[in-house]
């Protein structure tokens, strides 16, 4: 464990999207705390090599190996950075021993086998792949306990939950509200959700994210793959978790303790803030972010999800319930439909209806392993591009 004032030394899986290119704005803010020794991407090698020429790691790697001449060419006067490809790669590199924390910002499913090599080398994980914990929770809490090392959540609901509990080990959580904005088509009907499009989803009202968690949001997926998180996150039971809307998306989510208090944090909408105290943790480190003021925000709102009209939320909660392999059937599915969507080749609500049909038609299995978990992933994706 990083002792006070010491430098933490980072791996940043996934440095080229939305959550990558934050955490190294904050590693910028933060000089002589945080040195960067692995950075990878999935496809944008261009960004990932001016990464590596301002960060110096000693490593970088890229997954789509057909990239990796680009990526060599590009540092060939930087010897000091090894150049790495492929998904082999990204799982041996986070366990080197000078790593103190790894940082997954990978999208989807791709951040599971890399995080799983992480925690078995004893690294403490800042967790921005809320996937890993929706296809695998009850196998990634068991390895987390197993190797003692810190599981810190970075997604901005869960870390308001995590920083509400700081303080209150001795206190039995009644329940959390995890908060959702509602996305851009809050109050529409299921009906008009029908003619939804692909460059209207992608406008979310209080977020920049990439792709495809935008439309994971404006669905409510992403919070039905929350909920799921928060569930191995926090130790809680089905029946402990419960979502409501809040368009400002200041109040970031809700602890309520046995005796009926609540406990909330809020700040602007901005990931930094989440991200920072994940690599940070225990302290607060000062910065120059924007501050949050009440007179901004003079009218904070709140209403129930509508459920008819986003089925991926109950879809997402029926997963949880049934348990087992579930969950990552709903992953796969959803990701398949999304990309699929991206391409206009489904529309909106046709994602859901992929989703559920995948669910019903997936070979179930209630104690799944981490062999399992894999085929169930390939099998789902098979099945889901049949469906599109």
């Amino acid at each position: 464990m990083v002792e006070k004032n010491e430098v933490k030394t980072l791996a940043l899986l996934g440095a080229t999207g939305s959550i990558g290119t934050q955490a190294l704005e904050v590693v910028r803010q933060q000089p002589g705390r945080f040195r960067v020794a692995v950075l990878s991407a999935q496809r944008q090698w261009e960004l990932l090599a001016q990464q590596a020429r301002e960060f110096r790691p000693a490593a970088v790697v890229i997954g789509d190996e057909s990239l990796y001449q680009n990526l060599k060419e590009a540092l060939a006067d930087q010897p000091e950075t090894e150049v790495m490809s492929g998904t082999a790669a990204l799982a041996e590199v986070v366990t080197r021993p000078e790593i103190d924390i790894v940082l997954t910002a990978l999208v989807g499913y791709a951040g599971l086998l890399p995080t799983v090599a992480a925690i078995r080398a004893g690294k403490d994980i800042a967790l921005a792949n809320k996937e890993t914990l929706v296809v695998a929770g009850e196998l990634i809490t068991g390895l987390i306990k197993q190797h003692h090392v810190r599981l810190l959540p970075v997604d901005s609901e869960h870390s308001a939950i995590f920083q509400c509990l700081v303080g209150e080990e001795q206190n039995p959580i009644e329940k959390i509200i995890l908060t959702a904005s509602g996305g851009p088509f809050r109050g529409r009907s299921a009906r008009e959700m029908e003619a939804v499009t692909k460059a209207q989803a992608l406008k979310h009202p209080n977020w920049d994210m990439g792709a495809k968690i935008t439309i994971d949001s404006a669905s409510l997926m992403n919070k039905g793959l929350e909920v799921i998180e928060a569930k191995w996150l926090f130790g809680l039971t089905n029946e402990q978790i419960d979502v409501v809307v809040h368009p400002q998306s200041i109040v970031h989510s809700l602890v309520q303790f046995q005796d009926g208090s609540l406990k909330a944090q809020l700040g602007l909408p901005d990931m930094k803030l989440p991200i920072q105290y994940a690599l940070g943790y225990p302290q607060r480190l000062a910065n120059t972010f924007p501050r949050f003021s009440f007179l901004d925000y003079p009218t904070l709102t709140f209403e129930a999800p509508d459920r008819v009209a986003f089925p991926n939320l109950e879809l997402a909660f029926g997963a949880m319930r049934r348990g087992g392999n579930a969950p990552c059937v709903l992953n796969a599915a959803n990701e398949v439909a999304v990309a699929a969507f991206l391409r206009e080749q489904v529309g909106f609500r046709q994602m859901s209806d992929l989703v559920a049909e995948c669910l019903a038609r997936v070979s179930y299995l209630a104690e799944p392993i981490l062999a399992d978990l894999v085929a169930t992933d390939a099998e789902t994706r098979r099945l889901a591009e049949t469906l599109v």
